[in-house]
């Protein structure tokens, strides 16, 4: 099995992004339209806005795999750290060690901006994910609550 290829999203993957990114939102299901997804697009290519975006790439160049990722302040600690919004791979994909290249570009990432940890949330019921997150990283205590607004 040939490792996928992580690199920085970049313009032309737009099309390929654009599927991955619905079926996250399928697989969550959450409702998105074109709109929501063209402003991430956007945040992820703008310098000013704070999150950014990996794909990984099979060894024919077809993107299997995204990941957003972006700093935040943890002030009890007096660091920042590196927040990972969203990680999908193709059903397809799943299996093909791109999941863990996706996770290890932003934990180098994140050691080379000095930030003192790599945290994400998924759903409970993600089990094959979980599965893939328990071997990479340390189940926390915490508990996540939402306030709408």
């Amino acid at each position: 099995m040939i490792t996928p290829v992580v690199r920085d999203v970049c313009q032309s993957d737009r099309d390929q992004w654009d599927l991955l990114y619905k079926g996250y939102a399928t697989f969550y299901r959450v409702e998105q339209t074109d709109e929501m997804r063209s402003t991430v697009w956007s945040w992820l290519h703008d310098d000013k806005k704070e999150s950014r975006g990996l794909v990984a790439e099979d060894a024919t160049g077809l993107v299997i795999g995204l990941a957003h990722y972006r700093p935040f302040a943890r002030p009890l600690s007096a660091t920042v750290g590196c927040y990972l919004d969203d990680l999908y791979v193709s059903p397809e994909a799943r299996g093909s060690g791109a999941a863990d290249a996706l996770i290890a570009r932003v934990r180098a990432i994140a050691a080379r901006e000095n930030w003192s940890i790599v945290r994400w949330i998924t759903a409970e019921t993600n089990y094959r994910g979980r599965a893939v997150y328990d071997r990479l990283a340390t189940k926390t205590n915490w508990i996540t609550y939402d306030i709408k607004v």
